[in-house]
């Protein structure tokens, strides 16, 4: 798929077929995904896969904040991502002090652009997804057990969408988003 199509064409899905996107497919998302650029190549960004029904409705019943919508979205969708990352590396130099006036603030960057490209190589496996921002992140990472260092930046309701394309959403116009000095 052209890469314009490919970011044109991709809806956030919340309807899903109960088909579980196979392990191998999901491996060639993530290995794309992998290829995001990220603060001197740390490649920060780490996805656990919760196809657990128990332990996906725990999370739908007591990680997000009581927004229901969240809530039946991750139990209709047969996997869940748990974006996270890797905390002290993104945005610092190698005596831990901050490089620029962002400081950390490029962990969520970096992040927040593999998240991306893990959902845009998705799409072009035939994959919908949908990012989930409402959550409580400690009760997610005590809920999965996430490794000491790490911190969630995102749910991704991940499946076979069981729905038409949603049509997009009206976009602003290239002028009003652009200005040149």
């Amino acid at each position: 798929m052209e890469a314009i199509k490919c970011i044109k064409e991709r809806r956030s899905i919340r309807k899903f077929k109960s088909d579980k996107v196979s392990r191998d497919v999901v491996n060639e998302i993530v290995e794309a995904a992998a290829y995001a650029p990220s603060w001197k190549n740390t490649q920060i960004t780490r996805y656990t896969v919760i196809e657990d029904e128990a332990l996906k409705a725990k999370i739908a019943d007591e990680c997000v904040l009581g927004f229901k919508y969240n809530s039946s979205t991750i139990k209709a969708a047969p996997q869940l991502v748990v974006v996270s990352y890797i905390t002290g590396r993104s945005g610092y130099e190698k005596d831990g002090s901050y490089t620029t006036s962002k400081e950390d603030r490029w962990e969520a960057f970096d992040t927040g652009i593999a998240t991306q490209t893990f959902c845009l190589a998705a799409h072009d496996k035939g994959v919908g997804t949908v990012i989930l921002g409402i959550f409580d992140e400690a009760m997610v990472t005590e809920t999965i057990g996430l490794p000491e260092g790490q911190r969630v930046a995102a749910l991704i309701s991940m499946g076979y969408a069981d729905c038409e394309a949603p049509e997009a959403p009206k976009r602003k116009a290239a002028e009003d988003l652009v200005s040149y000095r």
